[in-house]
């Protein structure tokens, strides 16, 4: 005779899987190696850099949303103030806008700014001479003469792992930090963690990007799969999407399933360098800053209530359709695999 599990067996099965789960927190590898500069945000390693980077990485895409540009101008300097050091971008937020608003924020008082700030761009050809064009655009129009980290973008198709290779694109990008014009390199992605796993061993990158979010923990879960392969090759994890991903506030936040600290606490809780988050005014600058300077990493059991909080959610993964569908995909990427 079948037996069907009870209301308190339901709940006590619920009970053990959180416990278990809460055990996957916060870990020391990163978060004992904190520092701060003074009253300074709190910096990790990036991977086996031997480059400290700010908790916190200024998004380039919600920067370049931002309209007035001489507002986004003065976010970017009061960030660098703040002790946010590293800022992120990519050659086609915005056609090229981000890029090019940044570099003005940077070249300004004589590229004093510049010195400050660890600078992260993405190249989205998959072919030697599109990677070579864009890495050459993305210097002009960041005003520099070498970006920091350099990242192959939107790794979220099963044959990218093989196309940057047999395309040539990932030979160029090597030969371009031989020749000083890029530091370091990495990937990014927001697919599916079996694209990160195949990835990984087609070279010795110095970071990877990835969705690293609450609702995460349940559904196709980077943090699970692809955060602990990383960490074993040396790879210093970036992550994004903390807030589930959108235009502005986020999903997970929009949705009312947890809060904006909450969520930014949970990421910066994980075996991350630095998260990267979107910044489109003051205020917004101002609230991310207060929850970093005052990061302590979640308990157990704060783990666990907050995972009981958005499981029902999350499972199926109604709040991170970055996954499932190729909406979130850029529309390069979508016109290079042949969808309009």
């Amino acid at each position: 005779m079948t037996s069907f599990p009870t209301d308190e067996t339901r709940r006590e099965f619920l009970q053990e899987s959180l416990t278990a789960a809460a055990t996957l927190g916060a870990s020391p590898i990163l978060l004992g190696q904190e520092q701060r500069a003074g009253e300074g945000l709190p910096m990790r390693p990036l991977g086996r850099t031997g480059v400290r980077v700010s908790i916190l990485c200024l998004g380039g895409w919600h920067i370049g949303d931002v309209r007035d540009k001489k507002e986004a101008i003065r976010i970017m300097h009061a960030a660098l103030d703040e002790g946010i050091n590293f800022f992120d971008n990519c050659w086609d937020y915005h056609d090229g806008g981000s890029e090019e608003i940044m570099g003005q924020a940077l070249a300004a008082d004589g590229g004093k700014w510049r010195k400050r700030c660890f600078l992260m761009t993405k190249v989205c050809a998959r072919d030697a001479k599109g990677v070579r064009q864009q890495v050459e655009q993305s210097l002009r129009r960041l005003r520099t003469d070498v970006i920091d980290l350099m990242q192959m973008h939107e790794i979220n198709w099963d044959n990218d792992p093989e196309w940057v290779v047999e395309q040539g694109g990932l030979a160029e990008l090597l030969q371009l930090q031989k020749e000083g014009k890029v530091r370091f390199v990495g990937f990014t992605g927001h697919k599916s963690p079996h694209i990160h796993l195949k990835m990984l061993p087609v070279h010795r990158w110095d970071t990877v990007q990835m969705p690293i979010n609450v609702c995460d923990h349940f559904y196709r879960s980077f943090v699970h799969q692809v955060v602990p392969a990383a960490h074993k090759a040396g790879i210093g994890v970036i992550g994004m999407k903390t807030m589930g991903g959108g235009r502005s506030e986020g999903k997970i936040v929009a949705a009312g399933v947890a809060t904006a600290e909450e969520c930014l606490r949970y990421a910066l809780s994980q075996e991350v360098a630095s998260v990267v988050t979107g910044i489109t005014s003051m205020d917004i600058l101002r609230q991310n800053l207060a929850i970093a300077r005052n990061f302590r990493p979640m308990t157990a059991e704060e783990l666990q209530r907050l995972l009981a909080k958005v499981k029902p959610q999350a499972g199926d993964g109604r709040h991170e359709r970055f996954k499932s569908t190729i909406d979130f995909d850029g529309p390069y990427h979508r016109k290079q695999h042949g969808f309009e």
